[in-house]
């Protein structure tokens, strides 16, 4: 798939001055945001409202991750498509590896996930993935808001949240050989609803956009997201 480095997303900065809810800056900040989402499918958010701190120390918990070993990865099951272990494969990717941990901002949920790839549970894995999970919830149910209030539906917004829970994969993606490209996994679209993506920094997300051009997302803040709509958005 070729990359066109000429398109560039939209990069959306969350301003706490916008972020009240009626005001003339919210309302401006939801006509972008929609436009986003219908025009390039995705969009780079600014949000410091999740702490760079505790980003920074997930990533190293992940790491941490990855190493444990094999019989205990196997036990992050699910009968659900990549809500548990993946492990580099022909079928997938030999460059990926992959857990799923569903209800995420629910802490006996991470501690449940925790006591299966740790003897003690790991508390301090525990306290940054609720903490992240619940951040980035809340960041991607204030995009959810802005979506609908954009569309005139904000009063049926609090009715679609009853059942909403947040799965967090924590994904590693392995360097192909030298002098060789290779995809870290399949192109493939979004099942949720949305999408939110914390990078570490590494240059490697690609995107398709609605005409079909593919873009190369690079250079993203350490306060940046990436919010994908998801198939169920999709029309």
């Amino acid at each position: 798939m070729g990359v066109n480095a000429k398109i560039e997303v939209p990069v959306i900065e969350f301003c706490s001055s916008d972020l009240e809810r009626g005001t003339d800056g919210w309302h401006h900040l939801c006509k972008r945001v929609r436009e986003a989402c219908e025009t390039y499918g995705c969009f780079e958010v600014v949000y410091e409202r999740v702490s760079k701190k505790v980003r920074e120390e997930m990533f190293g918990l992940v790491k941490e991750l990855v190493q444990v070993p094999l019989e205990r990865k196997q036990k992050n099951a699910s009968p659900l498509p990549y809500h548990g272990w993946v492990g580099p494969c022909s079928q997938v990717s030999l460059l990926y590896e992959g857990f799923g941990l569903g209800d995420a901002s629910n802490y006996d949920s991470v501690k449940r996930f925790a006591q299966l790839m740790w003897p003690d549970g790991h508390p301090r894995f525990c306290d940054t993935v609720h903490t992240l999970a619940t951040q980035m919830e809340e960041l991607n149910k204030l995009i959810w808001l802005m979506i609908f209030e954009s569309y005139g539906l904000g009063e049926k917004f609090e009715s679609l949240m009853i059942n909403y829970k947040t799965l967090v994969r924590m994904m590693k993606y392995m360097a192909p050989p030298p002098g060789e490209y290779e995809s870290g996994l399949f192109a493939h679209t979004e099942k949720p609803v949305s999408t939110v993506i914390c990078e570490d920094q590494v240059s490697g997300l690609e995107i398709e956009v609605k005409d079909g051009q593919w873009i190369k997302l690079s250079n993203l803040s350490p306060s940046s997201f990436v919010f994908v709509v998801g198939d169920p958005l999709k029309v």
